[in-house]
This record gives structure tokens, sequence and C-alpha cells, in this order.
């Protein structure tokens, strides 16, 4: 049994030798030292022998069963090191190795490169930025607005209601309600933001979508006012060469009010199919301020007058890029965002 022990011995420190990862060690130690190992085999086997016989032998076993344990354990930790450093080279990064491709590019949204050449136009002509909650008080977005409770006209917008007194707000206007309340006039203003309705999605409808509304308020304002402050608008956003026209219209909030369109951009009023043969586009809509607006916000309207137009950045951005369906500007698809 003692040279039975010895092969065993040798025949595991060999092995233990040429492992080169830890599931060689693994094999060994159940091979040798495992339940059904050789050692455990010959500890088994001592039962047979006489007593000190079984002591000299148990003495011996257990000698070599510490003296492989521990020299499991010195090459468990010798592989755990050269297999970490061997990690560490190959996750090595070379800093002075000249880049193999070149990083891509981001391009500015579409709309916001639509929004900033709106926004950038109005701020030139004088307008400061003026922003407000797209949570808003009921009595923000219609009441002040001259849309009371039973006004019909709150028919027009399918409205998301928080709670009774709370909605989001179905346009930029309700700005104009915190402008009025909170800022000394005459100012100038370009609202941008976000508005929500209940609409179904298709190409030309979306229940979120971006508004941007300019807001005046001055004394002996006049429809004249707004009129050539749009058509300095429009020459500045769409060209000089481009033409605008008034249409009567109704809106709650103004009064006269008008639908605002220019000249087609894509054919230059010719008759095309994006503006249905008719060589005009619509952009927006516009009027004078109900007088009603101003004195619910606390101003004598024979004192005080605005001025109000409102256009939908996504319609825009559409009419200059030629977007056919308007949830491509919705979608964040890279392949459509690369092309701008």
């Amino acid at each position: 049994m003692n040279e039975a022990l010895e092969k065993i011995r040798q025949e595991a420190l060999g092995r233990l030798q040429e492992a080169r990862d830890e599931a060689a060690l693994e094999e060994i130690n159940v091979s040798i030292l495992g339940r059904s190992g050789a050692l455990t085999e010959i500890l088994r086997g001592m039962g047979k022998l006489g007593k000190e016989e079984r002591a000299i032998l148990g003495q011996a076993a257990n000698a070599v069963k510490k003296e492989l344990e521990g020299e499991m354990e010195r090459r468990k930790e010798e592989i755990g090191q050269r297999m970490q450093a061997l990690r560490f080279e190959k996750e090595a990064l070379d800093v002075t190795e000249p880049g193999k491709r070149g990083r891509p590019l981001g391009r500015l949204h579409p709309m916001t490169q639509t929004y900033r050449e709106i926004r950038d136009a109005l701020i030139g002509m004088g307008f400061s930025t003026f922003e407000g909650p797209e949570v808003e008080y009921d009595d923000y977005n219609f009441t002040k607005l001259n849309l009371p409770k039973d006004h019909p006209a709150r028919d027009m917008q399918d409205t998301f209601y928080i709670s009774e007194r709370v909605v989001l707000r179905t346009h930029t206007s309700p700005c104009q309600v915190r402008a009025l309340l909170n800022l000394e006039p005459p100012y100038r203003l370009v609202i941008p933001g976000r508005v929500f309705r209940v609409d179904e999605v298709d190409a030309s409808h979306s229940p979120v979508f971006m508004q941007m509304e300019g807001f005046i308020v001055d004394k002996d304002l006049t429809l004249a006012d707004l009129k050539g402050t749009l058509l300095t608008f429009i020459h500045t956003v769409f060209g000089e060469d481009v033409k605008m026209r008034f249409r009567p219209s109704y809106f709650p909030f103004t009064e006269p009010s008008a639908e605002v369109d220019v000249s087609c951009t894509i054919c230059g009023g010719k008759g095309c199919r994006a503006c249905k043969g008719t060589g005009w586009l619509e952009i927006l809509g516009c009027g004078v301020c109900n007088p009603h607006i101003i004195e619910n916000c606390g101003l004598d309207p024979k004192v005080w007058k605005g001025l109000a137009f409102g256009l939908g950045v996504d319609r825009i951005t559409s009419l200059k890029y030629g977007i056919t369906d308007i949830r491509l500007e919705y979608e964040n698809d890279a392949r459509f965002l690369s092309q701008f």
C-alpha cells in the first residue's frame, strides 16, 4: 500500500505541474481526493489492516493528502495570476495608436433646426423667449382665454384631463395669460413648447406636437402691425421671394382672426402636389387679442392691445423639407435623421 500511495503522490504532483487552468485542477482534485478518488480508495481499504499497519499507513496517507492539497492551492494561485495577466494584456489599450475609423457624428433634428430658425428670426425682431408648464390649469388653458365652461369652441380641442381643474395644455396660449398676469407691458414674446390633444396618430396628426406662438402687448396696436410683423418674419424664414396672404378665420382668442398662407416654397406658386395645385400653403393662424382676455388678466383693454400668432413647428418642418408624414418627425429613425 505504501508503494501505491507513493505512486498516487508522484502521479498527482506531475499532473498538477502540467495543469494550465482551473478546470484541469478541479479534474485532478476529483480523481485523487474526491469521494471516488484514488487516495480516498486507499483510505477506505485501511480497515483490512492490522492496528499498527493502519496507524502507519494512515499517517502517511494524511501527509500525502496534506501535501497534495497545499500544492493544489499553490498551483491555483499561480494559474489565477497568469490568467489575470493575460486578461490585462488582452484588454490593454495603446492610447498612442491612431484611430481605425471616425466616430459617427450626430445631427440636429430637423424640427430643432426649424425651431431655432423661427426663434432666431423673431428674436432678431425684438422678441424674447417665454415658457410655461405643460400641465396647466383649466382656468389658464380655457376660461381666461375667453372659453368658459359652456363655450362651444372647447369642442374644437379634445383635451387630456388630469383632474377637473388641471389639463395637459392643448396650445401654448396659456402662456399669454401667465405673461399678462406677471409681466409689465409692453413686451414681445416668442412662446415655444409641446402641446397635447386627444388625436389618432396618422400622417398629419399626433397627440403630442410642438407649437410656437408670438405674442405682442403694447398700446395702439392694429392689424396692420401684425401683418407687417408676419411679413418680415416670413421673408426671414422662407426668403424674400415668398408672398403672403391673409384669409379671414375664427379663433376664440382673437378678433379679428386670420389664417396666413405663403406662396408654395416648392413650386413657387405655380401649383404642385404639395400645395394641391393652389400655389399656396397655410402656415399659421393669427389675430388681434380679444379684449376680454386682456380684461380677464387685470389690464385695461382700452389702453393695452395684444397681437398673437401661432404655428406648428412640425408643419413648418414638413413644408421646408418636403416631409409627407408627420410620424417621421417623431419616431427618430436614425436613417431618416441622417438626411438632415
